[in-house]
């Protein structure tokens, strides 16, 4: 990674305005159920805080759109955090007002504070500079650690860059050598495995991944739009017809380039959305009219999974099927498990594939699973990321 991270510069005694990714789900009753991404900042924190730094988090959570609205305070991650951290962290009633600047003023180091929800403010996502510029008037340094939102040029996330010296956290860090690292000098042979519903979401991806990769699968809903670009019957299966001749396109430049790029050769069918559905196993171009595919069957796990098994780098974004329902997950658990025991670098491309992970107990298996969805599909398109292009390079 050719950015600076925390580690590269002084940080004793300053104040740091740190972007994490607290957007954390939350039930009705305003109860984290999942508390991965507050776990995912503690390195950084934890860092800062030993190295007697002045921290100041910061953090979207939910989309409050620009307006005070409590049932988006991040309260329940400040406490969270206080118990993980096993020290008390502050949390200022305001953003950029006198509580949050009273606040970062009395900070001693060491001490932790966090800041309200920085899209209570409209100008926090359209990047308004005079609220880049307060935020900023709060710290002496900045560090994005939110890798979840590097995407998107918010002012939390890039626009304060312009007004404070800005290095990157461990996650970014993180996120940067897995995912940069096999796409840039992967470990051969290196596997992709896609899914999930729409061609569309991944054009990018596919047209990225295809000049990088020796291997490329294909499964989930996406997969019956490149069965029928084939000529195949996928019955009531998920189509994008307007992506039929990319399809095509892109499996003759597979062909072109040498990469393996292979599809379902069975699917379990049902005609009716339902987890208990009377359903069948049938070949993946012959889904009977009526029928929708729902998840790869027996033989494409088998054949993934051998792909999978004899590599030694694999990225994987998206679930085999309708991964919700416990009867269509089995695709996707199939994935999981042959990741589990690949002898090489795993990497997670955030999502439903990270949540399938995790689920399954297979998440300590993993080098890597990436903390954001788009950010991580962004990633693998090849696009560079606003939040971390701010950053100032080694």
């Amino acid at each position: 990674m050719n950015k600076k991270t925390i580690e590269d510069i002084q940080v004793s005694g300053k104040r740091v305005l740190v972007r994490v990714d607290f957007n954390v789900p939350l039930d009705e009753n305003g109860v984290i159920t999942d508390d991965n991404r507050i776990r995912a900042a503690l390195p950084t924190i934890k860092y800062l805080v030993e190295h007697q730094a002045k921290v100041i988090l910061c953090s979207h959570l939910g989309r409050p759109k620009g307006e005070f609205n409590m049932k988006y305070s991040l309260k329940p991650c400040v406490e969270r955090l206080s118990q993980l951290l096993g020290q008390p962290v502050g949390l200022a009633c305001d953003v950029i007002g006198d509580c949050a600047k009273k606040m970062a003023a009395e900070l001693q180091d060491g001490q932790v504070m966090m800041i309200e929800n920085v899209r209570f403010h409209k100008e926090e996502e359209k990047n308004d500079p005079e609220f880049a510029k307060a935020l900023a008037s709060l710290a002496e340094i900045y560090v994005n650690d939110a890798f979840g939102t590097a995407h998107r040029a918010h002012a939390s996330t890039a626009g304060v860059a312009a007004y404070l010296p800005a290095v990157a956290g461990f996650l970014i860090g993180k996120e940067l050598d897995f995912m940069g690292g096999a796409l840039e000098n992967p470990q051969r042979p290196f596997v992709a495995v896609l899914g999930g519903a729409k061609v569309k979401d991944k054009l990018g991806v596919i047209t990225n991944l295809l000049d990088k990769v020796d291997t490329l699968l294909i499964g989930g809903g996406m997969s019956y739009t490149f069965q029928k670009a084939k000529g195949g019957q996928i019955g009531n299966s998920l189509v994008d017809n307007d992506r039929l001749q990319f399809c095509l396109d892109m499996m003759e430049l597979a062909a072109k380039k040498g990469v393996k790029l292979l599809l379902p050769v069975d699917n379990e069918a049902t005609q009716e959305f339902a987890n208990d559905a009377m359903r069948i196993t049938v070949h993946s171009n012959e889904i009977p009219e009526g029928w929708e595919g729902m998840d790869i069957g027996p033989k494409t796990q088998e054949l993934f999974a051998a792909e999978i098994r004899g590599a030694k780098t694999v990225i994987w974004n998206g679930p085999m099927g309708v991964f919700e329902f416990p009867n269509f997950a089995v695709g996707t658990q199939a994935i999981a498990k042959a990741m589990s025991e690949v002898d090489g670098i795993t990497i997670i491309g955030g999502g439903d594939s990270a949540a399938a992970v995790e689920q399954l107990g297979f998440a300590d298996k993993m080098s890597h699973i990436s903390t954001g969805g788009g950010a991580s599909l962004e990633f693998l398109e090849g696009k560079e990321l606003p939040g971390v292009a701010c950053l100032m390079d080694k």
